[in-house]
């Protein structure tokens, strides 16, 4: 059992890792605001990105 234990908690920290830290480094948030500013971030982005091509 102690075994198993073992590699539960090795596997929970790698997730850790993984969620907490990662996300924090490489996926930064670039949308600040309300909801209304957010909603219309990603419109201006898509319609941007459409007549591009």
């Amino acid at each position: 059992m102690t075994l198993g234990r073992t590699l539960w908690c090795i596997i929970l920290i790698k997730l850790f890792i993984m969620f907490a830290v990662l996300k924090a480094f490489f996926f930064p948030s670039y949308l600040k605001g309300d909801a209304g500013e957010k909603s219309e971030a990603v419109s201006t982005e898509l319609t941007a990105r459409k007549v591009s091509e």
